[in-house]
C-alpha cells in the first residue's frame, strides 16, 4: 500500500505551543506487553467479537458535520517511518464519536466503522458519514481510509457468510445505493493468528483477502484496497509470506496500557513456531504493516508516551484511549482525537 509520509520537523515545532510538555518515555527496553502464555504456535482461546454498538438515538440520522479544514500535505521522504493514528469506531451512523472524528484535524488515517457489529445494513446514513469521514485530511496529506468491519471468529465463521458481510459495504443493495464505493476497505476482526494444518487457516483469510480485491476492483478499477487483519495479539509470520499475504495492516497489539507497558518483554509484531517472537521488520518494508490498540490508557500524557512505545515497536499505526472493557471502542478518549492525531504527526 503505497502511502506518501510526512516531513516532520516544521511540523513538530507548529504543534510545540499545542501540545503538553511530553511525558517520561517509556523503556521500551525493559517495558512491553507481556508475551502471551501459549507457546508459539499454540491455538489461543477465541475471544468474543466486539458488543454491538447501542442503538442509534433516532431512526434518522443528524446530517455529518462538515470536515475540518485542510491541512498542507508534508509528504515523508521515502525510507522514512511514521505513525499514523488509526481509529475502530464501534458506534452508529449518528454518534457523536463519529461526528468528533468527522471534524478533526489532522484526521485520523484510517477509521473503522461497524453498523451492529458488522451486521446491519450499511445503508444511506452509513454511506453519508463514510463519505464525510473519507473528506478528512490528515498530516500526510492524504484522505481518511474508511474500513468496515467484518467478524470471522478465528476463521471459524462460515466464509459464505463473511463474503456476504463484505458485500453488504462494497455491494450495497438497498434502492438509494449509487453502485459507487463508499469504503476503502475491509477490517477482519477476531482473525486466528495461527497458520492452521499445512497453512489451510492463513489460506482461508488469503482468499478472504482476494475477494475484497477482486470486488472493489469490479466496482472501481482504479480503487485502492486496505485490508486488514486483527488477531490482537503477534500473528504468524505466514501471514505475511510474500505472495500469500493476507492483509497490508496486522493488528498486533489490542489490549490495556497496563499490559502495554508491564514489566515483561514485548515478544514482537510476528512469531515462528520453531524460532518464536521477533518484531518482523523484514517483512515489513512500507513501515506499515502493524497496528496497536491501548484502552484504559490513565491520561493524556500516558497517551503520548504509549504513541511513542508504539513506534518505537515497529507499529505503523496506534490509538491510544482512556475508554475501558467490555467494549473500549464505543465511545472517545478523554483528551478527544486531535491531540493524538497531533502528536503522532511528530514521531519519525
Amino acid at each position: 500500500m503505497a502511502r506518501a509520509r510526512a516531513v516532520k520537523a516544521l511540523y513538530a515545532v507548529l504543534l510545540t505551543g499545542l501540545l503538553a510538555a511530553p511525558a517520561p518515555a517509556v523503556d521500551a527496553s525493559a517495558d512491553g506487553p507481556r508475551t502471551p502464555a501459549r507457546l508459539p504456535g499454540e491455538r489461543p482461546q477465541a475471544s468474543p467479537a466486539p458488543a454491538p454498538a447501542p442503538a442509534p438515538a433516532s431512526p434518522s440520522a443528524a446530517a455529518p458535520a462538515a470536515p475540518a479544514p485542510s491541512v498542507r500535505p508534508t509528504p515523508r521522504p521515502p525510507g522514512v517511518r511514521g505513525l499514523e493514528i488509526a481509529v475502530p469506531a464501534y458506534v452508529w451512523a449518528d454518534d457523536p464519536v463519529l461526528a468528533d472524528l468527522t471534524a478533526t484535524g489532522p484526521a485520523a488515517s484510517v477509521v473503522v466503522l461497524n453498523p451492529g457489529n458488522g451486521d446491519a445494513p450499511f445503508d444511506a446514513p452509513w454511506r453519508a458519514r463514510a463519505d464525510a469521514l473519507r473528506a478528512g485530511t490528515t498530516a500526510t496529506g492524504e484522505r481518511t481510509k474508511v474500513l468496515g468491519y467484518v467478524h470471522t471468529d478465528h476463521g471459524n465463521r462460515d466464509l459464505a457468510e463473511i463474503k456476504a458481510s463484505v458485500d453488504n459495504y462494497l455491494r450495497p443493495t438497498d434502492a438509494a445505493a449509487d453502485g459507487r464505493l463508499h469504503v476503502d476497505g475491509i477490517f477482519f476482526d477476531v482473525v486466528s493468528r495461527d497458520c492452521g494444518p499445512a497453512n489451510a487457516t492463513r489460506d482461508r483469510y488469503a482468499e478472504l483477502r482476494r475477494y475484497v480485491e477482486d470486488t472493489m476492483h469490479a466496482v472501481d478499477p482504479d480503487a485502492p484496497d486496505l485490508v486488514v487483519n486483527n488477531p490482537g495479539t503477534p500473528i504468524a509470520d505466514c501471514y505475511l509470506e510474500p505472495g500469500r499475504r493476507t492483509a497490508d495492516v496486522f493488528v498486533t497489539f489490542e489490549d490495556t496500557y497496563a499490559a502495554y507497558t508491564s514489566a515483561g518483554p514485548f515478544g514482537g509484531n510476528v512469531f515462528n513456531a520453531a524460532t518464536g517472537y521477533r518484531p518482523g521488520a523484514e517483512l515489513d518494508p512500507s513501515g506499515t504493516a502493524f497496528w496497536h490498540l491501548v484502552h484504559d490508557v490513565p491520561d493524556a500524557s500516558a497517551m503520548r508516551a504509549t504513541l511513542r512505545t508504539a513506534f518505537e515497536r515497529g507499529a505503523g499505526y496506534a490509538f491510544a484511549t482512556s475508554t475501558v472493557m467490555p467494549n473500549p471502542w464505543n465511545a472517545a478518549p478523554a483528551w478527544k482525537f486531535r491531540p493524538q492525531t497531533s502528536y503522532a504527526a511528530t514521531l519519525g
